[in-house]
């Protein structure tokens, strides 16, 4: 990849994860100060994450027959951008339903896409996909560490046109690839999923990513709102989700390495019980920015290194890359899609009975249910095997 080819590509991930540093951390909070409960709020995250189930697949298939798959790109990052700018006149009603729909489903449609495209330009180069993926963690960071001192001194009502400038960028760097052509590679043969879902360790590991996505629901939907709850200022709750991302940031160049010397399930399970521990500690110390702050460290292993093993099993389960496809977007379904919404809504009911503490309680307990679906089957396999 040529150095002008590595700037367009990092770019794109500098805005496309610089607006999502920005509606991730504070959609929640617009949304409340806006008047609305906690229902609203869980079934607006509940939308954003039921668009991850139906847009990329359709729009795939939409992409893979044009010629020119970045006219796709640029089109879906106009009307996400068109989408959110709707927000500016919908904060209530019928209406801002249908614009978080319209909006979900553009902007999650558009980075599968995306990430297939660099990840074809990179042919066999595809270990510097970090050096490129890193921006986006950047702008990430930029944005979510410094937006919650902002909508305390500009107001509530400037979060839309905060992030707008982030989408218009993510327009521009979109229009970079308006003439990307599709890269002659063979296409995989069609995988049924019937298939992929009977192989052994398949289901065990899809229960798992979707109850330990699940329990992140709280965190996604009502972090935000749980640490103003508990008397912190925007600073203070920019610094936590800053923390949270640079210690995604080492973990996921060190990941790598912990996954070769101590297996995916080894990690995995270890990534699991810390995620319990760190949503206990939220629930019962919120109000405490020290403890917040340690628990926010165990997003390096709950969220980053959690990924790599998650990575290395679908490895070890599909090694034919004519399955990868399918599984991984099984994979993405259940996890980013069905458990997103189902934490969503969990997150959601648990905030209305009992707030915070209630929220983050159920995702602890979640996650508890999460670990015994990942450790008790290779328990049972290996009393198994040493019966036999």
């Amino acid at each position: 990849m040529s150095p002008a080819d590595f700037r367009r590509y990092a770019l794109f991930y500098l805005g496309y994860y610089g607006a999502l540093g920005a509606y991730t951390p504070y959609i929640g909070r617009w949304v409340s100060a806006n008047g609305h409960g906690g229902y609203v709020v869980g079934a607006m995250l509940a939308l954003w994450y039921g668009g991850r189930i139906v847009a990329p697949p359709t729009w795939a298939r939409l992409s893979a027959r044009s010629e020119f798959p970045g006219r796709w790109l640029v089109a879906g990052c106009v009307l996400a951008m068109l989408g959110f700018a709707g927000f500016a006149g919908f904060d209530s009603g019928i209406m801002l339903f249908v614009t978080m729909a319209w909006f979900g489903v553009c902007f999650n449609a558009v980075m599968p896409q995306f990430e297939a495209m660099t990840l074809s330009t990179l042919g066999d180069r595809n270990h510097d996909y970090g050096r490129i993926r890193m921006w986006g963690s950047i702008g990430f960071l930029i944005v979510a560490g410094s937006y919650g001192w902002l909508l305390d001194r500009l107001g509530n009502d400037a979060f839309v046109w905060l992030t707008l400038p982030w989408l218009l960028l993510t327009v521009a760097a979109a229009w970079l690839h308006r003439g990307d052509r599709p890269h002659p590679v063979a296409l995989p043969a069609t995988t049924a999923r019937e298939g992929l879902w009977r192989r052994p360790g398949t289901r065990h590991l899809l229960v798992t990513v979707l109850l330990m996505q699940l329990g992140f629901g709280p965190f996604y939907v009502f972090y935000t709102l749980h640490l103003q709850a508990q008397g912190h200022d925007g600073f203070a709750v920019g610094s936590l989700w800053a923390i949270g991302v640079l210690c995604e940031i080492v973990m996921f160049w060190v990941a790598p390495r912990l996954v070769q010397r101590y297996g995916a399930h080894r990690l995995m399970t270890v990534c699991i019980a810390t995620t319990v521990l760190r949503w206990s500690i939220v629930a019962m110390f919120g109000s405490s920015f020290a403890w917040m702050a340690l628990a926010q460290t165990g997003h390096a292993l709950g969220f980053a290194a959690f990924h790599a093993g998650c990575m290395r099993r679908m490895a070890e389960l599909f090694p034919q890359r004519r399955d990868m496809a399918a599984a991984q977007g099984m994979l993405y379904g259940f996890s980013g899609g069905i458990g997103g919404v189902a934490g969503a809504g969990v997150a959601a009911v648990a905030w209305q009975l009992g707030g915070g503490k209630a929220a983050f309680l159920a995702g602890a307990v979640v996650s508890i249910g999460a670990l015994l679906a990942h450790a008790l089957p290779m328990r049972a396999a290996r009393a198994a095997s040493a019966a036999s």
